[in-house]
């Protein structure tokens, strides 16, 4: 069964139409890249998956004994999250509140759960540092953590290396495909057609019609594919 279902999904930002009749399915252990123009509704494919908005027409439907708030979530970083007055720790363990509600404080489950996401990322060493004191890349590996302690199934990525060099960009996708490859399901809005074909399992692009939704393979053999990869190496 899908641990995910778009069910000829629509979807409008302002009024306005981005996207009608979105239907696919992702699998438990696949990694969904989410590409398309600006305007084409990546975010907000994004905003209706968690729950934020609601689609304009169709459903999306959770499987595997996925619920909405055990799905992991990085957004786009903004200049009041990388402000933000807390702790490495403070910030992982935020993620933990689908698990805890809004007790006054964390448990020993919590603890454990955000130390275990902080070793995997290489982060313990910074685990009492000021969060709005790290560099950029470090301070995206805190939120990924913070993103894994919400979710064992089911990561969701709005253009996670927005404003990183590329050495941290290259070192941010390889710890995502790791994780990736240890069963976690993965799906990624990005503008960066050329590294998405090179992480992810699946593709879907919105902004061309109709729709390309497939294999990677079948994307970078496509019309729409070859075309867009092209623009992209030039």
């Amino acid at each position: 069964m899908a641990i995910l279902t778009f069910e000829n999904v629509g979807l409008a930002y302002g009024g306005v139409s981005v996207a009608h009749d979105v239907s696919f399915r992702v699998n438990a252990g696949e990694f969904w890249g989410i590409i398309g123009e600006n305007g084409s509704g990546k975010t907000t494919l994004m905003k209706a998956l968690l729950g934020l908005i609601p689609c304009a027409s169709g459903r999306i439907v959770m499987g595997e004994g996925l619920k909405p708030n055990e799905i992991g979530y990085l957004p786009q970083q903004s200049a009041i999250q990388k402000d933000f007055p807390a702790s490495v720790e403070e910030v992982v363990l935020s993620g933990t509140i689908g698990y805890r509600g809004w007790k006054p404080f964390y448990g020993r489950r919590e603890r454990a759960i955000a130390d275990g996401n902080m070793e995997k990322l290489g982060l313990l060493p910074l685990k009492k540092d000021s969060f709005q004191e790290l560099s950029g890349g470090q301070q995206q590996r805190v939120l990924l953590a913070r993103a894994l302690c919400a979710t064992k199934k089911c990561l969701v990525l709005d253009e996670p290396t927005t404003g990183l060099d590329p050495v941290v960009t290259a070192e941010f996708y390889r710890m995502v495909r790791e994780i990736n490859k240890n069963g976690m399901t993965v799906i990624m809005v990005s503008h960066d057609v050329e590294e998405a074909v090179k992480c992810c399992s699946h593709i879907l692009h919105l902004s061309c019609h109709p729709l390309f939704i497939g294999t990677t393979a079948e994307y970078k053999n496509s019309p729409v594919g070859r075309k867009y990869l092209q623009e992209n190496a030039l």
